[in-house]
């Protein structure tokens, strides 16, 4: 049987001619607030610098906000820099892959289907207003959690 497309993990590709069945989703807007996100994809791009950040790689990374009214998607941009690693660790945290006080290795391949909560914004951008996450939310208990007693450490 000729569906018209061939299966790629969850999105597929389609054929010109194909049959779609879907209805069309309407666009949500988003209240500024804290909601809960989930993790759906990220990319990895290169970035070529700026006056406010040098040369680096960024991770695109997509937040599936779900709402009474929808589900939206907000995509942000991670750059891996000195100077923006506490919103690395910030995100890292929200999602409770990095816990306080630790060194962490990012481990972007298994962010996919993590969950925390962010607060979103909106910022303008050409003239056009776009919901965007202002910081991330870290987990309950996250800035009670003290280091390990190591014997002999002082």
């Amino acid at each position: 049987m000729n569906t018209g497309y061939q299966a790629l993990e969850e999105n597929v590709a389609l054929e010109w001619e194909a049959e779609i069945t879907e209805d069309a989703q309407s666009f949500v807007e988003l209240k500024p607030g804290d909601y809960e996100f989930t993790v759906t994809s990220y990319e990895k791009e290169r970035y070529e610098g700026s006056d406010k950040l040098p040369p680096c790689w960024k991770a695109i990374v997509s937040h599936r906000i779900d709402t009474p009214e929808g589900s939206t998607t907000i995509k942000e941009n991670l750059f891996l820099t000195s100077k923006t690693e506490w919103k690395l660790s910030q995100f890292f945290a929200s999602i409770g892959m990095k816990k306080k006080g630790e060194p962490l290795k990012m481990d972007w391949n298994n962010i996919i289907n993590k969950r925390g909560r962010a607060t979103i914004h909106k910022e303008e951008y050409n003239g056009r207003e776009y919901d965007r996450i202002k910081n991330y939310i870290m987990p309950e208990g996250y800035e009670n959690k003290q280091q390990s007693f190591a014997p002999g450490q002082f």
